[in-house]
């Protein structure tokens, strides 16, 4: 019987008014529990014990008054005796107990006086007996009810390794496949049904499997599938003769029981492995985060071919907040604050939300469609709270929102199922809460409605077929990233088709695609709002000029809110951790006039959240550009008039051609004359971490001095055969060649190096000079006779900015490209005495170098070691190079770029040099008008 809180009250006070004159513990306790039991519908000794036994800290014995495994421990004393030190007793017998049956609540109790201690929170309620009806709702554990609403990932965690243990050992045991899965769905909505009040008493699945099934598990499999088809069959269907423990259970419906299963014969390990789930306490397990649940049974070899990344709750809301959640808040706390009309406003308000619907075409197990029904749920709780105040009203006419506003298509059957079964998880937490404000005890059992969840692939199905755009509100998710070469090839295939880009098609994300889906079916609804968490390599780097003008000119995109680069972690075992962006869009027929940008300082900390007219592709502010949709596009050639760059020399060798620093040395001590054609040889990472390296540089040799090397020799043969032996046709032929790099470029001119990768944590990538007889590795750039005024300008703040925001990146590593970086960046014009002092300020950096001649430039750029000269040096190059481009000072890196920006439209679109002059005055005007404020 599903008893509602009023009902509750009066056994309550009927229960205080019968025990009012009640003290002695011993003749009387057991009598009293029975009864408080009886106040909540419980038969207590379905669930609890007394005189359990229990071995204390002290190699004692002691024994619990009452004991209910995983819920409660009582301790009552006579009346008049010390409760501090019966509660003193409880937490003793609590240690002595195993972790997986320890209880939350304890309860101290001299018949008149109450202490509930809730051991998870520290929180204690203190009452007498005769006020119990004006605290029954603190037991709301009794009922399954005490359930906790804010993200505990440690709780959920545990779950999911849990039922990880169960997974596997069946899957060991050759239970696989699409029983397996199914199995395992159910036990979930058992397993949280049972601590939640979905299952009434509390616990009662825990008793069945406990009580009612073989210790050897022989007959686990058979009881469940007897369970399965009682959770399927209404009440009133149900056989006369069906044991009680079975016929306990509630009638479930939502097709989930559906279906007979192929009996899982259970070992005792098994067993024990599905009671220890079973005693964990569901009643803290975040539905919106049981994707790790999922995550939990997959290697991280299947995550990287999936794309999976899970999510936390706190990264969710970064999401939906500025897509929807946001205005939603802020619109409802307006109305509660009118004077006339607000009841009618607030039913208006209500109605609103049961009109939205929401899509995740990435749903997974369906994290962000829980979180965004919970959030939604909670408004409509907030708009009944303000209508009705604390009345009494019938809960099914109270809530309108369901499940079905909520859609989702994702690629593996197992984790669209748990989507499924976490929306009805969260429904009845949203009951829940609805229960708590207006005194009920309502759930929606048998279930009705369910989430639209499509089991197929995303970049196949026609999303009109699931939700007709006409009727979608927003779209929303954390679809696949997976990078070009990692994609497979129906992967690579989708984006191609999907991108319309023609010929390889790019070097999109995977994640792309679904941009450009999501803009395509926007087309028929331009109200729709998106919003994706994606990888930040579709904001900088080369995809950015694939990427947008289709988003942009294609489909009519804006993007109406973002977040900057952030670390996005996970719930799950083996947390994955990537730097990731999140983009909103919005149709320019719809966008809102102030742009959100969420900016992090730290990546792993906090955002700072700016306002803005229009913000660019590379997510910076717009206004120092006349076309606020301007992507850099690669330059075979620099823009501006400099020297140019170049790739190093690749040796393709084997290791044949290359020395090391011994290598060379017993070389020239036996052969000397080979010492003009061994060289000095910079890798990137050699050359910033200070080790050297030497190759057999043979351009031009003398063949009868390398002939009389048999050391040289015996290389060179050894690398013919490397290249020989390729499946590369150019390789082959270089093995005519086998004293030569396989491409070389270098010039026996003096260079400045640049390593084409470096560490995102150096502030300033380690640029450098080399003589002339030295040879730039192929992890390298370099340019030839470049002087101090090219290095000052490449090593300044301006030229990081630009490498930062616009070049890729490896990882979270700077990738410094020539064509999208080098060749793209606008150089500042100077005067002759302008110059002067640069390069005296680039010497001042080299001297500063110099003047660790121990250190490596690993060491000299490290943030935490850098020392206090070159920093200064540094710092004053900076400022010198950044008044070669404006005179007002710039407030950040962001502030760099976001200027120099407006110089590259210049550069490549002279015609916009005008406008994007006015905007940049205009711009400077704001800042200045910002600072005087």
């Amino acid at each position: 019987m599903r008893l509602g809180w009023d009902d509750i009250k009066r056994r309550a006070k009927a229960f205080s008014e019968e025990w009012k004159d009640a003290h002695y513990e011993k003749g009387e306790t057991q009598t009293f529990y029975n009864e408080f039991f009886e106040i909540f519908g419980i038969r207590r000794k379905q669930v609890a014990i007394y005189e359990q036994r229990v071995k204390l800290l002290s190699n004692r014995h002691g024994f619990i008054d009452l004991f209910w495994p995983g819920t409660l421990l009582v301790e009552q004393k006579s009346s008049r005796l010390d409760l501090g030190k019966a509660q003193g007793q409880a937490l003793d017998y609590v240690e002595g107990i195993h972790p997986t049956l320890q209880p939350r609540w304890v309860l101290t109790c001299d018949f008149q006086t109450w202490v509930l201690l809730d051991l998870d929170t520290g929180k204690e309620l203190r009452f007498r007996l005769a006020d119990l009806h004006k605290h029954i709702t603190a037991f709301d554990f009794m009922l399954g009810r005490k359930v906790s609403f804010e993200t505990q990932a440690g709780v959920t965690i545990t779950a999911a390794e849990l039922m990880g243990k169960l997974h596997d050992a069946l899957e060991e045991s050759g239970y696989v496949g699409h029983d397996l899965e199914q199995l395992l769905v159910r036990l979930l909505f058992c397993l949280f049904a049972d601590d939640t009040g979905i299952f009434q008493p509390k616990d009662i699945f825990l008793q069945l499997v406990e009580n009612d099934t073989r210790p050897d598990g022989s007959d686990v499999g058979r009881v469940l599938n007897d369970l399965f088809d009682v959770l399927d069959t209404p009440e009133d269907a149900r056989q006369s003769t069906l044991q009680a423990e079975l016929n306990a259970f509630p009638y479930v419906n939502g097709r989930l029981f559906a279906g007979r299963l192929r009996t899982p014969h259970f070992t005792q390990i098994m067993r024990d492995h599905l009671l220890d789930a079973a005693r964990h306490d569901w009643s803290g397990v975040s539905p919106a985060i049981f994707g790790s649940l999922f995550q939990s049974v997959m290697d991280a070899k299947e995550r990287r071919a999936k794309g999976a990344h899970y999510t936390t709750e706190a990264n969710i809301l970064k999401v939906i907040g500025p897509l929807f959640l946001d205005d939603l808040r802020a619109e409802l706390a307006a109305i509660i604050q009118r004077k006339t009309g607000r009841d009618k406003a607030l039913l208006e308000f209500q109605a609103k939300l049961t009109r939205l619907t929401f899509f995740d075409p990435a749903c997974g197990c369906g994290n962000f469609l829980v979180i965004a029904y919970r959030e939604i749920r909670r408004l409509e709780l907030e708009c009944l709270k303000a209508l009705y105040g604390d009345q009494q009203i019938e809960a099914a006419l109270l809530s309108r929102v369901t499940v079905d506003q909520f859609y989702g298509i994702e690629y593996e059957e197992f984790p669209a199922k748990i989507a499924e079964v976490a929306m009805w998880m969260m429904d009845h937490i949203a009951n829940n809460e609805i229960n708590e404000a207006f005194r009920l005890n309502y759930a929606r059992i048998p279930l009705k409605d369910s989430a639209h969840i499509l089991h197929g692939d995303a970049l196949e199905t026609d999303w009109s077929s699931l939700l007709r755009p006409e009727k979608c509100s927003y779209i929303m998710g954390n679809p696949p990233f997976v990078g070009a070469k990692y994609q497979s090839e129906v992967q690579r295939a989708q984006v191609r088709r999907v991108a319309g880009l023609g010929g390889s098609g790019g070097t999109l994300d995977y994640v792309a695609a679904w941009f450009i889906k999501a803009g395509q079916y926007l087309q028929l609804n331009r109200r729709i709002r998106i919003a994706f968490v994606a990888t930040n390599s579709i904001t900088q780097g080369e995809q950015v000029a694939q990427l947008w003008p289709i988003l942009f000119d294609r489909h009519g995109l804006e993007i109406a809110f973002a977040h900057r680069t952030f670390s996005w972690g996970s719930e799950a075992r083996g947390k994955a951790h990537v730097h990731v962006v999140i983009i909103g869009l919005a149709h320019r027929d719809h966008e809102p006039a102030e742009k959100r940008l969420f900016s992090y300082p730290d990546i792993k900390g906090d955002p700072v959240e700016s306002r803005h007219a229009a913000l660019t592709a590379y997510l910076f502010d717009a206004r120092g550009v006349a076309n606020r949709h301007l992507v850099v596009v690669e330059s075979t050639r620099p823009l501006s008039t400099r020297p140019v760059i170049s790739f190093g020399n690749m040796p393709n060798d084997d290791g044949n051609l290359i020395l090391s620093p011994s290598e060379r040395a017993d070389l020239l001590d036996a052969y000397p004359q080979m010492a003009p054609y061994v060289r000095p040889l910079y890798g990137a990472k050699d050359f910033i971490d200070g080790n050297f390296r030497y190759c057999l540089w043979l351009p031009g040799a003398d063949s009868t001095i390398i002939r009389s090397v048999p050391p040289v020799v015996e290389r060179l043969r050894r690398n013919r055969e490397y290249r020989a032996a390729s499946t590369r046709k150019t390789t082959k032929q270089l093995a005519d060649f086998p004293g030569l790099f396989g491409e070389i470029r270098h010039t026996e001119q003096p260079y400045v190096l640049v390593p084409r990768h470096s560490s995102e944590r150096r502030d300033f990538v380690p640029f450098g000079f080399c003589p002339a007889d030295s040879v730039a590795h192929d992890s390298c750039l370099f340019i030839p006779n470049a002087n101090l005024f090219d290095f000052a300008i490449l090593t300044s703040r301006a030229h990081m900015a630009w490498l930062a925001h616009i070049g890729g990146r490896l990882k979270s590593d700077f990738r410094y490209s020539i064509g999208l970086v080098y060749n793209t960046f606008p150089w500042p014009d100077t005067t002759l005495a302008q110059r002067a002092k640069i390069e005296a300020l680039a010497q001042a950096v080299l001297d500063a170098r110099a003047a660790h001649p121990t250190s490596s430039l690993a060491d000299l750029y490290d943030p935490d070691t850098m020392p206090a000269n070159l920093r200064k040096a540094h710092a004053a190059l900076d400022a010198a190079v950044d008044r070669l481009y404006r005179s007002a000072p710039f407030a950040s890196d962001r502030d760099r770029v976001e200027h120099l920006f407006g110089r590259y439209e210049a550069l490549v679109n002279p015609l916009e040099r005008i406008g994007a002059a006015k905007n940049r005055r205009v711009a400077r005007m704001a800042e200045q008008n910002d600072c005087s404020a």
